[in-house]
């Protein structure tokens, strides 16, 4: 039974269909500018070709967009939200090796963020050189131009210009559409390329045709972006424009094919069919409106990496980096540190490729792994969430997988054009697999104990007057789930060295739920007005503003008369009636002692590396700097045992 809660069933509207075509169809819908281009090559122009090319690309579109995306992966919708990461958290206690292709599908959708804006943005810019007196003008320093300006703006949030999206798109989908029209009204014998058998023929009798699968495969490139924004247009949205869309590309691909079998030439030399079927008094509006559409595509997949790091984060793939709210906008978020990385990215495979021709030939190889890794996810959530009959889910597995790892195959002859990129999404999966695997480790090691054990002793140490006051609200943020548990460790920082004396002991749980966008809480009140355990439920999509929640529950308990707010005894409270608060971030670090393996010495190291390089506790959960007190207690993981120490009896 499908979920129907949460945005995936929202309402279809005008409005909403606009917003779902500004929003998620740039990289797909962007495909028409390179596909067709990068099946032709420098290949001799023939019937078998070119009919065996759009074949491949129609019946690719049917079996990964409309039914793996559209229809099967649009139902694992998390609360509302889609991701690879939203599935994840419906499916990753049936398998605890589900982390792999989960980091692994990631990884490649992030590398995927550094080729797309440049390739789109390239291959629309290149029409300028059809243009009577620009036939050689550089168009790679306007391309970094534009990419530069794109990421610029991303610090202000796309809610004020995130309005034309929606619009402009239509009038891409509708010029793809009337240009298609155009030539298929002359040609309609063309439409007879949706043929499966011309594929079959091309696959198989073509010579080299098996290896055209990697430029073919370049129409479905954001078929993931489908389902990653599935929070942000809705299930039903996305289902019902997806079908102006598929028919607005497949009419243009066939325009192109039919200009292509009755232009001319034997070969393209160079010539894109894109710009090539419009008409001469319609060049620069086209350009315009190409250029538009693919500074939107680029758009859509820079916001959609943000949410993928967020995410990452709040499930601990990702070390804390600081995030920021650039506008009220529900789920928008901009991550200075994501921004740098993809333009500097961006700006070198634009340096060092120079064309979108080039481009075409290192790009597709990082999706299909995504494609790949989301199809087994997505198989364990057919099969232990939607209780599908497991023969079933079984047979649309080998069909995905089947094509699935022919596009990979095909599309690792690339790997010799794109080796430098390897860097990258090896610095990406390491960076979320040590991440991941340390803070599981260094878990191992927080031994829980019994708060109850504690409360007669933190009730008498709170009225001690012999101990100075360290606070009059003492607040720990801790990891117990259960609500009488607590850390040594925090026991440890209370009672040793300098016992810690407040009027009120808080113990504030952060509970990461796997719904997107939970804000509640509870109180546990051990100890009336003296020890109380708090529980933050907070959704993987939102970041934690701990002290601002905090405040606000102790102020509701106030109003409600379930707590009364001490007032400081040394009188100052006339001054100043705003209560005294203090919280205590435990900070560990890898102690002198241990011993460790090649494998745990790597991990550890790497991850206290990535930690120091990103945020600290304190500012990722939120909190104000005045009002936090750091402690660094050792991590003790592997003692060393064989140390031989002899004292010197000759001196």
């Amino acid at each position: 039974m499908e979920k129907g809660n949460g945005s995936a069933g929202s309402k279809v509207t005008a409005a909403s269909l606009l917003v779902a075509l500004g929003i998620i169809y740039g990289d797909i819908g962007t495909s028409p500018l390179y596909v067709l281009k990068a099946i032709i090559g420098e290949r001799k122009i023939t019937e078998a070709l070119v009919f065996g090319g759009v074949s491949c690309i129609f019946w690719t579109l049917v079996l990964q967009t409309s039914i793996k995306y559209v229809w099967l992966t649009l139902k694992a919708d998390n609360s509302g939200e889609g991701g690879i990461f939203s599935l994840y958290a419906l499916v990753h206690r049936y398998g605890k090796w589900l982390v792999i292709p989960t980091v692994l599908g990631a990884t490649t959708l992030l590398a995927d963020g550094i080729i797309t804006p440049p390739i789109s943005v390239a291959s629309a810019v290149e029409g300028i050189t059809l243009l009577k007196g620009f036939e050689n003008i550089p168009t790679v320093p306007i391309v970094i131009v534009i990419l530069s300006l794109l990421f610029f703006f991303q610090r202000f949030g796309t809610h004020k210009v995130g309005g034309v999206f929606g619009p402009v798109m239509v009038v891409w989908f509708s010029m793809l559409f009337i240009l298609g029209l155009s030539h298929i009204v002359v040609y309609p014998s063309v439409i007879q390329a949706l043929n499966p058998v011309y594929a079959y023929e091309l696959l198989v009798h073509f010579p080299q045709g098996f290896w055209l699968l990697g430029a073919v495969f370049l129409a479905t490139t954001g078929a993931e972006a489908l389902y990653s924004d599935l929070g942000h247009c809705g299930r039903n949205n996305i289902r019902i424009t997806w079908i102006f869309v598929k028919i607005c590309l497949l009419t243009n691909y066939l325009g192109q094919a039919a200009w292509l079998l009755h232009q001319d030439n034997s070969l393209l030399a160079g010539r894109n069919p894109f710009y090539e079927v419009m008409p001469d008094w319609f060049l620069i509006p086209g350009i315009i409106i190409a250029t538009s559409a693919t500074i939107i595509a680029s758009q859509a997949l820079i916001s959609g990496s943000y949410t993928l790091i967020s995410e990452a984060m709040n499930l601990n793939f990702w070390p804390r980096v600081a995030i920021r709210q650039p506008s009220e906008s529900k789920g928008q978020v901009y991550i200075p540190s994501v921004n740098i990385i993809l333009w500097i990215g961006c700006v070198l495979m634009i340096l060092y490729f120079q064309s979108s021709t080039h481009m075409e030939a290192a790009y597709g190889f990082s999706i299909t792994i995504t494609m790949l890794m989301t199809t087994i996810l997505l198989s364990y959530f057919l099969i232990f969430r939607l209780k599908w009959n497991k023969f079933l889910v079984i047979g649309l597995l080998l069909i995905f997988t089947t094509v699935e790892t022919s596009f990979f195959i095909a599309n690792v002859v690339k790997i010799k054009e794109r080796w430098m990129f390897l860097f990258f999404e090896l610095f990406i999966f390491l960076t979320m697999y040590v991440w991941f695997t340390a803070r599981k480790i260094n878990n191992r090691f927080i031994k829980f104990t019994e708060l109850g054990l504690y409360v007669a002793k933190l009730k008498e140490l709170s009225e001690d007057d012999n101990i100075p006051k360290f606070a009059t609200h003492l607040i720990y943020l801790t990891k117990a789930n259960h609500r009488h548990q607590i850390e040594e460790k925090i026991i440890k920082s209370i009672f040793s060295k300098k016992p810690k004396r407040a009027d009120v002991y808080w113990f504030v749980h952060i509970n990461r739920t796997e719904e997107p966008y939970t804000l509640s809480y509870n109180v546990s009140e051990l100890v009336d007005d003296k020890v109380i355990k708090v529980t933050i439920n907070v959704g993987f999509r939102i970041q934690p503003r701990t002290e601002l929640y905090f405040k606000k529950i102790v102020q509701e308990l106030v109003n409600r008369k379930e707590l009364n707010l001490h007032i400081r005894p040394d009188g100052s409270t006339k001054y100043n009636n705003e209560p005294d608060f203090k919280f205590v971030v435990i900070e560990k670090f890898l102690s002198v002692e241990n011993e460790f393996s090649l494998r745990e010495g790597v991990l550890l190291n790497s991850y206290f590396w990535l930690k120091r390089l990103g945020q600290s506790d304190q500012a990722a959960f939120g909190l104000e700097k005045c009002d936090v007190v750091v402690e660094h207690t050792p991590l003790l993981y592997h003692p060393a045992e064989h140390v031989v120490l002899r004292r010197d009896e000759n001196v």
